[in-house]
Parts: structure tokens; sequence; C-alpha cells
């Protein structure tokens, strides 16, 4: 197992997250984990329309299949996003409310939670990485100073990567706190 990779996926994983947040502006990424009852199936939102921004406050979407119009408005509604979807029998538009300070604050402890919840995973990796030099050591395979060598640079390794997720978190809670 590629410590680094798995680690690398992690923090990519934690920013997929981050884009969920709603910040002031409209970002087709708020939608991406939206999926939609659509013919029995649960289907992402953007594999059944193409979704677009064409300002800073409006979120547009142009479903492949018009009959679909009603179970993505209905899903959009459903979900935790707080959105409310205008339906004009070709598109459908959001309109982003901008936020209030306190809706900020929520959404920055929200991505600290994602935050934590990112450096958690790393951590586990860090966690298996180190037990398995263990045994190796205690299998013979290392030597003491080669475990211990072995054990530093993955700690090093986890700090770079829980570092990246800090930054990651203090660019969206700067994002979140712009008006």
């Amino acid at each position: 197992m590629d410590l680094d990779a798995s680690m690398r996926k992690a923090v990519e994983a934690t920013q997929r997250t981050f884009n969920t947040i709603r910040t002031g502006r409209a970002n087709p990424s708020l939608l991406d984990k939206i999926v939609v009852e659509y013919y029995g199936a649960e289907t992402p939102l953007k594999s059944l329309a193409t979704i677009s921004t064409p300002d800073s406050s409006t979120i547009q979407i142009q479903p492949f299949d018009t009959s679909s119009m009603h179970v993505i408005e209905k899903a959009i509604s459903m979900s935790d996003l707080g959105l409310t979807p205008n339906n004009d029998g070709k598109l459908i538009r959001i309109n982003i409310p901008p936020l209030t300070e306190d809706r900020r604050k929520d959404f920055c402890k929200l991505a600290s939670r994602y935050a934590e919840e990112g450096k958690v995973a790393l951590r586990n990796i860090r966690r298996d990485g180190i037990d398995r030099i263990k045994k190796q050591e205690k299998d013979g395979e290392l030597s003491e100073d080669q475990s211990r060598d072995e054990q530093e640079k993955i700690q090093k390794l986890t700090d770079r990567y829980i570092a990246a997720v800090e930054k990651h978190l203090a660019d969206k809670e700067a994002d979140i706190l712009k008006v």
C-alpha cells in the first residue's frame, strides 16, 4: 500500500467535501451530492443535466430530458442545502441568497468538522503504515533503527498532509466569510 497516494486521496476527498459547502456565491459543485430518483435508479444530478452559473447568485440547470424536471426539482428541494428551485418549463433556476453572519459561522463549523474527518482519515492511514512497519520489525525484516526511521518518515508525511488539509480549511473559511 502506497501511503503517499492514500493520503493524497484523503486530502482530495476532503477538498471535494469542502466544495459542497455553500459560500455567498453560486457554484455548480454545491449540487454534487444531489442524487435524483430517475426511472427507479438513484442518479447523480450532474448525469441528468447541464449545470451552469450565469451570474454570481444563480445556478441554472438544464435537464437533458425535460420530463425529469419535476424529480430534479423535488431532489433539490428535499436536500439539506436549503435552496428553492424555480422551474420555467425549460430550465430550473436556483437563486443563491446572500448568507447571514450566523449562517456563515455555521458553515465554518461544518467546514471544520469536514477537516477533522479528513485528519482522522490521515491518522488512520498513518496508524496502518506504522502497524505494518512494527510487524516487519517483529518478523525480523527490519532492524529497530530502520523501523524507527520508517516511522519518522510516515509521521513527516502525515504532518505534511494534515497541513494541506488545514490550508484548504483556511481557504474555505476565508471564502465563506468573504462578503
